[in-house]
């Protein structure tokens, strides 16, 4: 149909009588203000760094214990196995799957935007290997089905080998740690590497080096680490005279403060995707407000007590190693020659230690050895050697050194404690290759061990020299080793956090 030129004036007129009508206006003066002020306030409320730093606008959602079921083969469902994961192609990499976009000239709300199109990625990668994780649970076998060109994953010291195997490898390709850079050493980016306490400094060099599980773009991160040393803390800053534990607290306090308002990632969760690690009695901050601030976040801790909180749902048990010389000696007699049925030396530290002294250190029994100091004389590693079985009691904290050191000694371990929550008890059986003593049975330990069976023990020492992998301390860590254990017993608490934007149900 063809419109004449006179109706296309006509038309034209009509038009400009309308955009020219004075109510039009008026409205236009009243409308136009306000639509920029609402888009103004949209970006300010957007924009991360209008957060209080302590508080949390992002959503998130606590998963539960679900891997505890998963590695000891129960079939009960996690809150998040069903979640949605066809956001992903099968064979896309992380940085693929991730729109990276020009965003110098943006503004701030698509730089929030870009962020958390980010997150959404890692939450569906995270669905995919909680699903992937629950399948090869239902696999019994003893040993894993995955092929390993360095190691598979086999026998009872696990709860279900395959499901480990299979957590591990997902590690490998997800596992991603932001560091981050604020603090100075040696307080920040520092840790003892040889004391009792070297098990927390090992493993902040090794995360500083960046060569294992670090990313320098925190939107792909799944954790994020705060590099502090608690050891350099009461180091430096813990007041003997006065028992004065308040500069800590504050250090630690502000340091929140600090990446919380500088950064958006501990606000979104509350710091559930946030870890840190101490070796050391996790005591001196305990009468502060500090352990409130972490009561969402993953803590890695040797003192791993059930009794002062510690949460194995959320927090992680961490193995105490004693590398006085830096390295660590590993081996001992074969089972054969072990003439000494169970050995301990050392100072009244605690009350369980207190019962076991007073039990046995005056019997000059020749099968229970137990000390405060050594004979003239004797070696305390060629005792370890030598035993059968190393008694392992908990002092003031409860996690003890000793553990570690009858594991390379070969020597099966004796755990007496109340509340105390082995390292990687998640994946490894514990009961399978050590033995647990309750406080009430010090007196009787002779009659428990002697009722192990010369078959059983065997077995036992056998497993002993099996998972010490998962405990040695190397100077570049490998597979499996106690470094990559420790992160696998994060990745496993991260697994259990679900983190949602805003406006997201």
């Amino acid at each position: 149909m063809m419109i004449s030129p006179h109706n296309d004036k006509a038309q034209h007129r009509h038009t400009s009588s309308f955009w020219s009508s004075p109510s039009l206006n008026l409205g236009l003066i009243l409308v136009i203000p306000s639509v920029v002020l609402l888009v103004l306030l949209s970006t300010l409320v957007l924009h991360p760094s209008t957060f209080s730093p302590l508080s949390s606008p992002w959503k998130w959602r606590y998963g539960g214990h679900w891997y505890s079921s998963i590695f000891n083969g129960s079939s009960t469902d996690s809150p998040f196995m069903e979640a949605e994961t066809d956001k992903l192609a099968p064979n896309m990499s992380f940085s693929d799957a991730l729109i990276d976009k020009d965003i110098d000239n943006v503004t701030s709300t698509t730089r929030v935007i870009k962020r958390s199109s980010k997150l959404e990625m890692v939450e569906a990668y995270m669905a995919r290997a909680r699903s992937s994780i629950k399948e090869a649970a239902r696999v019994r076998n003893l040993t894993s089905i995955h092929q390993d060109p360095d190691y598979v994953p086999h026998g009872p010291i696990y709860r279900n080998a395959n499901a480990f195997h299979r957590s591990y490898l997902e590690m490998e390709k997800l596992f991603k740690i932001y560091v981050y850079q604020e603090g100075e050493p040696p307080m920040f980016h520092n840790g003892p590497c040889k004391s009792i306490y070297s098990s927390e400094g090992r493993f902040i060099h090794e995360v500083e080096k960046g060569k294992f599980y670090t990313t320098q773009d925190p939107d792909e991160a799944l954790v994020y680490f705060l590099p502090f040393s608690v050891a350099m803390l009461v180091r430096y800053l813990y007041e003997s005279e006065s028992l004065k534990t308040d500069a800590i607290g504050r250090i630690v306090i502000d340091y929140i403060h600090v990446i919380s308002g500088k950064y958006p990632y501990w606000n979104r969760s509350l710091g559930a995707d946030h870890f840190m690690l101490s070796c050391h009695d996790w005591g001196p901050l305990a009468s502060s407000y500090v352990p409130h601030l972490f009561n969402k976040s993953i803590r890695v801790l040797c003192n791993a007590n059930t009794s002062e909180g510690f949460n194995p749902a959320k927090d992680a048990s961490f193995p105490e190693i004693n590398l006085l010389k830096g390295e660590a000696d590993i081996g001992g007699l074969p089972p054969n020659r072990r003439s000494i049925l169970a050995f301990f030396a050392g100072h009244l530290h605690g009350y369980i230690r207190y019962l076991l002294l007073n039990e046995w250190k005056d019997k000059n029994d020749p099968d229970v050895q137990v000390y405060v100091q050594l004979p003239k004389g004797a070696s305390y590693m060629s005792k370890l050697k030598n035993s059968r079985f190393c008694l392992c009691p908990s002092g003031y904290e409860v996690a003890s050194p000793r553990i570690v050191e009858a594991i390379y000694a070969e020597c099966v371990p004796v755990l007496i404690s109340d509340g105390y929550v082995a390292p990687f008890s998640d994946v490894l059986n514990w009961k399978s290759f050590s033995v647990q003593i309750a406080v009430k049975d010090i007196p009787n330990i002779k009659k428990i061990l002697m009722g192990i069976s010369q078959r059983q023990y065997l077995r036992m020492q056998r497993r002993v020299k099996q998972v010490q992998r998962h405990f040695v301390v190397n100077p570049t860590p490998k597979r499996y080793d106690v470094f990559h254990m420790i992160n696998h017993s994060i990745w496993l608490r991260r697994l259990n956090v679900h983190i949602q934007d805003f406006g997201v149900p």
